[in-house]
């Protein structure tokens, strides 16, 4: 009886905790979804039937159904639970190649590029954003070599300020340059060459000092050569040093022309520290001339540090990685592995405050607007209290409080490879749950590239078949 009695309370226990986590975990992953469309899925694969599989496609590659993406079930879900999700991408993987195995006489050639178009439109593209890093721009050069290893580099890479310096290295590289730059030998080397042409009068970077780091580690070359080398959209952030301008986000869509090192050495010009900076492009003859000459450019982190929105616009993107050093910001960020009580306090008590400077912003500009320069400061301070510092997956150093004045410190080879070992550590704890966010958007990549390809051989097939064709015309006639 007593066993009973305790097995009732037990049971009744379980019941009331799964109820109350219920609550407060709304979000966590839902195994049962995914089992039954890891089932629908398998069996719409074995029937092969070409009508069905379409459909499932066009309705079911979501890249997190049922919260298969959240970082909780990556952070403190159960090995069973990754396992299911695995399979479950894996099985969609399959299924896209198995449509574009088709025969041409079941799917024909345009018919698969439309499809494939379509699905990756809806599916989204991800990205990796840079943020401003001042002196720990090493840490960032870490994260991307970790991605680039584990052959999860996104084709989209924005970065502001210190980070379009590691952005624009690994959109202006081959992957066989980058493998031998990032040797630890090479990477040694570099730092080292950085380091010797610094001025010695000064501890802390100036303008010449961010220009020789520019001119060691960036070829100079556009956005459109820097995209024709590698096949990366490279996209850096830039704020206007006039009141009434508009910042910019820079890439090969909206700016193919102008030159990479200009517009880094803007990113990094901290205004009162750093003078601002013009564009330069290259025109029809290949010359350096300036872009947009009467404008003059300063710190892209200042207003778009992280440039989500654009990058959604510009080229679809809906799944965001970022490697976030802001030295202005860190200490403000939270554990991108928390899930506290407290941790939820303190978000909402940002988004507060956020609420509470867009309120008063533009009657207090309306009292300086002509008060320089505490317009441009007032502006400045506006976009950096608002602007969201985070993203769907957060690498952050362990270390987030940095004293102010170390933000421009000339740090030594030695503390630069330490701060790439950093950036290695922090980003291999994320890497299961980027791949298994990414893999769907890389597979319909390969494949539209594949298609784009056949296609192309297709169309040069047809060309000589009909300037042959022409030829014999020519010679009946002849």
């Amino acid at each position: 009886m007593t066993e009973d009695w305790l097995d009732h309370l037990h049971g009744t226990h379980k019941k009331y905790q799964t109820w109350w986590e219920g609550i407060f975990n709304t979000n966590k992953f839902d195994q049962r979804i995914i089992k039954g469309r890891l089932e629908e899925l398998k069996t719409t694969r074995a029937e092969g039937n070409v009508d069905n599989l379409l459909y499932y496609f066009s309705e079911g590659v979501h890249g997190n159904m049922a919260s298969m993406g959240a970082p909780e079930l990556y952070d403190e879900g159960k090995d069973e639970d990754k396992e299911l999700v695995g399979q479950y991408i894996q099985e969609l993987v399959e299924g896209l190649q198995q449509i574009a195995d088709l025969p041409d006489n079941v799917l024909g050639l345009q018919d698969k590029i439309d499809f494939f178009s379509r699905t990756s439109q809806a599916h989204g593209k991800s990205a990796l954003m840079l943020s401003g890093a001042g002196s720990l721009a090493p840490f960032h050069l870490g994260v991307c070599r970790t991605l680039f290893s584990q052959n999860l580099l996104p084709k989209i890479i924005s970065g502001s300020s210190a980070g379009a310096i590691i952005a624009a290295i690994f959109c202006s590289y081959s992957d066989q340059e980058l493998t031998e730059l990032l040797e630890p030998s090479k990477m040694e080397q570099m730092f080292s060459a950085v380091h010797d042409g610094y001025s010695k009068t000064q501890s802390m970077l100036d303008a010449d000092d961010v220009f020789s780091i520019i001119d060691t580690w960036i070829p100079d070359i556009t956005f459109a050569e820097a995209f024709k080398r590698t096949g990366r959209y490279l996209s850096i952030s830039v704020a206007p040093a006039e009141l009434h301008q508009q910042s910019r986000t820079l890439n090969s869509i909206t700016t193919p022309n102008v030159l990479l090192r200009e517009t880094i050495q803007a990113s990094c010009a901290i205004p009162g520290i750093m003078k601002p900076v013009t564009l330069a492009a290259k025109n029809p003859e290949g010359n350096k001339v300036p872009y947009v000459k009467s404008r003059s450019w300063i710190d892209g982190s200042v207003t778009d540090d992280l440039p989500a929105n654009r990058l959604r616009r510009i080229f679809g993107c809906n799944f965001f990685i970022t490697s976030q050093t802001n030295p202005l910001v860190l200490w403000s960020i939270g554990s991108p592995r928390s899930t506290s009580a407290a941790g939820d306090f303190y978000d909402f008590w940002q988004t507060t405050c956020k609420e509470w400077v867009k309120t008063v912003y533009p009657h207090t500009q309306h009292y300086v607007q002509n008060l320089y320069p505490l317009n441009i400061m007032t502006r400045m301070w506006y976009s950096m209290f608002t602007q969201d510092y985070t993203a769907d997956v957060n690498i952050l150093p362990k270390q987030k409080l940095v004293e102010p004045t170390s933000i421009l410190e000339k740090i030594s080879p030695e503390k630069a490879m330490e701060l790439v070992v950093e950036g290695e550590r922090q980003a291999k704890p994320s890497i299961e749950r980027i791949r298994n966010c990414t893999k769907l958007g890389a597979k319909l990549d390969s494949i539209l590239n594949n298609l784009a390809k056949t296609n192309s051989s297709d169309l040069t097939v047809e060309n000589s078949d009909a300037q042959k064709s022409n030829l014999k015309k020519n010679k009946v006639k002849a």
